[in-house]
């Protein structure tokens, strides 16, 4: 398995990494994190120009036809700084389900101005009692005419508030938790019976939660076939825990380089902390757990390309990881930062809110572990 990125993949790399360290400081971040919006608009639309929302999208569709190690690339990027412009929601969550199984006239009207910039889009799979069973749909839609009405409740809705456009799960036929009978539904934000409660997440984005009372779609609205969206589901949640998994390696590798930055100048005892071979050797404990996190994220990203039959256990693994080890790194990094580590004048607590998050959504560690034993 060869590990080398391709020339263009470097240059996006290292496009993105600029952007971060010239345009992208602690103090823009937290201002976008605190503002109504969530995020910076003048940034999704610097995104489109450069080609970033695009970037994994097929050329049929619109987009530059990159892979999924180009979206890993970026959202490394991102997790270095803790970007707050909904690249996974839109684009990783979204867009692809609708570039591989939308219609021509889906991607036209909402695939193309959503990797232009001038779309927002959300994914709403989740209930209250689904936990992490993507099956568990109690969202009904009932056929009526031409037309489907939906009825249901969906939670933590990422990008909920933004959105102009909402893919929503619901059921058509068969019983709770049943794979088969799951449809996707793409829902206009503004549908008369859709309503939102916006509110600001723990790790500073925002998300909605969506009840759904009488909404009508259409059949020209279903994304792929009736009865059969589990496994577009499915497949793209896969992508997005690659994505945010990509994210997490980048907020760890800063934590790191962080914290053992700042024991080299904090004293005590009249030397520098950094000299105190028991905290080097959590320092070196957090090294090896963001490099385990790193080389999983390569090769699961690596096995999911290729097509590879046990590329779904290999992202099993990866989440699992991730979910551990962002939860060592950012404990041991507020630890050695004491009191401070907590305040949000610095970053290193709000790196530990985003890992924490990380560790929990698409499944957690619990959960994950018992997938891949069962793969």
């Amino acid at each position: 398995m060869d590990f080398t990125f391709n020339e263009e993949q470097t240059l996006i790399q290292d496009q993105v990494d600029q952007f971060i360290q010239k345009e992208y400081d602690w103090e823009t971040r937290q201002s976008l994190s605190n503002s109504e919006l969530g995020f910076g608009d003048n940034n999704w639309q610097k995104f489109a120009e450069l080609g970033w929302l695009g970037i994994s999208t097929s050329e049929d569709s619109g987009g530059f036809g990159g892979s999924a190690i180009e979206s890993m690339l970026i959202m490394e990027a991102f997790g270095k700084g803790l970007v707050v412009e909904p690249f996974l929601e839109t684009i990783i969550m979204s867009s692809g389900l609708i570039d591989e199984h939308g219609s021509d006239q889906q991607k036209s009207s909402i695939l193309e101005p959503a990797i232009a910039g001038e779309l927002h889009l959300a994914l709403a799979y989740a209930e209250p009692q689904s936990r992490f069973n993507l099956s568990d749909v109690v969202t009904e839609a009932k056929i009526d005419g031409d037309n489907y009405i939906l009825n249901g409740y969906k939670s933590v809705v990422m990008n909920g508030p933004s959105a102009d456009k909402i893919i929503v799960s619901a059921r058509t036929s068969g019983s709770q938790l049943e794979e088969a009978g799951i449809t996707l539904f793409i829902v206009d934000a503004n549908s008369e019976g859709l309503n939102k409660t916006n509110y600001k997440t723990v790790d500073g984005r925002r998300a909605s939660d969506l009840t759904i009372e009488n909404v009508s779609v259409t059949k020209d609205d279903i994304i792929g076939h009736v009865d059969k969206g589990f496994g577009l589901l499915d497949s793209s949640i896969d992508r997005a825990i690659l994505a945010i998994s990509a994210e997490a390696v980048g907020a760890m590798e800063v934590l790191y380089k962080t914290t053992v930055e700042y024991t080299k100048t904090r004293e005590q005892f009249g030397t520098s902390i950094g000299k105190f071979q028991v905290l080097q050797h959590r320092m070196v404990d957090m090294f090896m757990e963001y490099e385990q996190c790193k080389s999983l994220l390569y090769m699961a990203t690596m096995k999911h390309e290729e097509g590879s039959s046990d590329a779904k256990k290999a992202i099993s693994g990866l989440k699992y990881q991730v979910g551990k080890a962002g939860k060592f790194i950012g404990q041991q990094a507020v630890q050695l930062h004491g009191g401070m580590g907590v305040t949000d004048e610095l970053n290193v607590g709000h790196y530990f809110k985003r890992l924490t998050t990380v560790g929990t959504i698409f499944g957690n560690t619990d959960f994950h572990l018992k997938r891949y034993t069962s793969l």
